[in-house]
């Protein structure tokens, strides 16, 4: 199996070239650096949450698909056995756990926080929904101007499309994060 590094560099530098546009205009429209794209693609960088999501977003494409590995037929994922990516603002961090199949825009993750500065979303593409169940710990989800506190079972569903957060208001907060994309 590859590394997540090496499936990043990968699915990047596939996908780049599928949307036919040069790294310095990927890098323009993500709004990162060349240098941050370029060490992407050859598997040297080390990248947040955040600049994945302005590449993919740039890119027309679900996160899932510049860090999903390609899918089996039965998948079983222990808690660990992922690697986490990590924002670069707060204490959360994503692990995709499934990706949709193509034809099916919908992602799978599990969400990780601690207490602290929340984790601030911008609009993923139109059309996004994004449906989030708290498994352990307290948080507060959703649209940034009116988020929901949320316990343990607790289902919230709201438009990715428009800035969100997600702030973990206990120690060991867990959630599971469905994106669905039409």
């Amino acid at each position: 199996m590859t590394s997540p590094v090496e499936r990043i560099a990968h699915a990047l530098h596939r996908e780049r070239h599928r949307a036919g546009i040069s790294l310095s205009e990927l890098a323009r429209q993500a709004g990162v650096s060349k240098a941050t794209v370029s060490q992407l693609e050859a598997g040297t960088g080390n990248p947040s949450v955040e600049t994945l999501w302005a590449l993919a977003t740039a890119l027309g494409v679900p996160f899932s698909v510049l860090v999903d590995p390609p899918p089996s037929d039965s998948v079983l994922v222990r808690r660990g056995e992922r690697s986490p990516i990590a924002s670069s603002t707060a204490a959360y961090s994503a692990t995709l756990l499934s990706a949709g199949t193509p034809g099916v825009r919908r992602d799978l993750y599990l969400l990780e926080g601690e207490p602290g500065t929340p984790r601030a979303s911008m609009p993923h593409p139109t059309g996004t929904v994004e449906h989030l169940v708290l498994a352990s710990g307290r948080a507060l989800a959703g649209p940034t101007e009116t988020p929901a506190e949320l316990e343990p079972g607790d289902y919230l569903v709201y438009r990715g499309d428009e800035p969100h957060t997600f702030e973990a208001l206990a120690p060991g907060t867990l959630a599971v994060l469905v994106s669905e994309q039409s």
